[in-house]
């Protein structure tokens, strides 16, 4: 039964679908439940560290019913999406529903469309992260695939990684760095890359000029199918996840920095991860928050990523961690006397 919990996750958009319907405060449902009912329960939810054995490892990672998880999330959530754009006209412009529908629909970009994205985007199947590439589009954050495989895998716990937050910057002034860094460091792997195979650097091989259109067409059939009044709502949602995202961003390596001697960096290890055991965060992220053991190995599936002693531990599970984020004050008073 173990396997199927990860199912779980799916009652996120269910919620994000029920306060798409609603008007008023009821619309805040999905962010009420999220940041607000989950982190109280995580707090009263002791972390759990249990690690499959070799032998179990082997059975489970190849087991389809975690895998069907992931490609069940494309679906589901182009759904949302477009019941979102089809109804959201209903509210009153710049009314609490309004805003209300917006943030449950950014919630979902950012935890069905951007987390299972970035999950899928790490597979070796082209096809399949052609999947993380469909919903990574859906919160205009596709330049994240190159830039999350090829640069912050390799530049983690460094200052040239935009991902790694540095000690005392706040999440809001890391937003931006993080996002606009990696959006241009993007087009920089992607132009080595092209060099590399020979290619012009603006050819049709170049993943980024697919992106840069894969959006423009995106936003063009929102304004044509919907109208103005939807594309401003997806625009905001989109914001709304890539903020998510961002801050996700910020928990996992806050302050973390890998030692430089005689001009070389060492090699990441897990003590330059923020790791949560919560299980709650685990189940709706994927095991994102054993996150020292997915940059050991960022191919290794999610259901048997593993809970490292060595890696510095949050006090509470992901969506508690983000709430605290928010709050740099209170943030740093926490987290810096954690860091070596």
């Amino acid at each position: 039964m173990k396997r199927y919990t990860y199912f779980l996750v799916f009652t996120l958009p269910l919620i994000v679908f029920f306060s798409i319907q609603q008007d008023g405060l009821y619309s805040f449902t999905a962010l009420f439940v999220f940041f607000v009912a989950l982190p109280l329960l995580e707090l009263n939810i002791s972390p759990n560290t249990t690690n499959f054995d070799r032998a179990t490892s082997r059975i489970e990672k190849n087991k389809t019913v975690y895998d069907i998880a992931l490609y069940l999330a494309v679906p589901v959530h182009y759904f949302v999406l477009f019941y979102f754009l089809n109804t959201i006209e209903t509210s009153s412009f710049l009314s609490l529903g309004y805003f209300g529908k917006i943030t449950a629909m950014g919630l979902c970009c950012g935890v069905m469309g951007l987390n299972v994205g970035h999950e899928l985007g790490h597979r070796n199947h082209r096809f399949v992260q052609f999947l993380g590439e469909l919903l990574l589009l859906s919160s205009l954050d596709s330049h994240f695939l190159p830039y999350h495989n090829a640069g912050h895998h390799y530049k983690v716990a460094t200052p040239e990684d935009p991902a790694t937050a540095r000690k005392n910057e706040s999440v809001y002034a890391f937003w931006f760095r993080s996002h606009f860094s990696s959006y241009t460091m993007a087009w920089n792997l992607e132009f080595k890359r092209m060099e590399r195979l020979g290619k012009r650097k603006y050819s049709i091989g170049n993943r980024m000029v697919v992106y840069s259109i894969s959006n423009v067409v995106l936003l063009t059939l929102i304004y044509y199918l919907f109208g103005n009044h939807a594309l401003l709502a997806f625009l905001l949602a989109a914001a709304f996840g890539i903020a998510l995202l961002e801050t996700v961003n910020y928990i996992e390596h806050y302050g973390l920095l890998r030692k430089k001697t005689n001009g070389r960096y060492e090699r990441p290890n897990p003590s330059h991860s923020w790791d949560s055991d919560h299980p709650i965060g685990r189940l709706y992220l994927f095991n994102l928050s054993r996150h020292s053991d997915h940059h050991k190995n960022g191919s290794k599936k999610y259901q048997l990523l593993n809970s490292n002693t060595e890696s510095p531990k949050m006090p509470t599970g992901y969506p508690g961690m983000m709430l605290l984020a928010l709050i740099p004050p209170l943030w740093k008073r926490v987290m810096n006397k954690k860091l070596r």
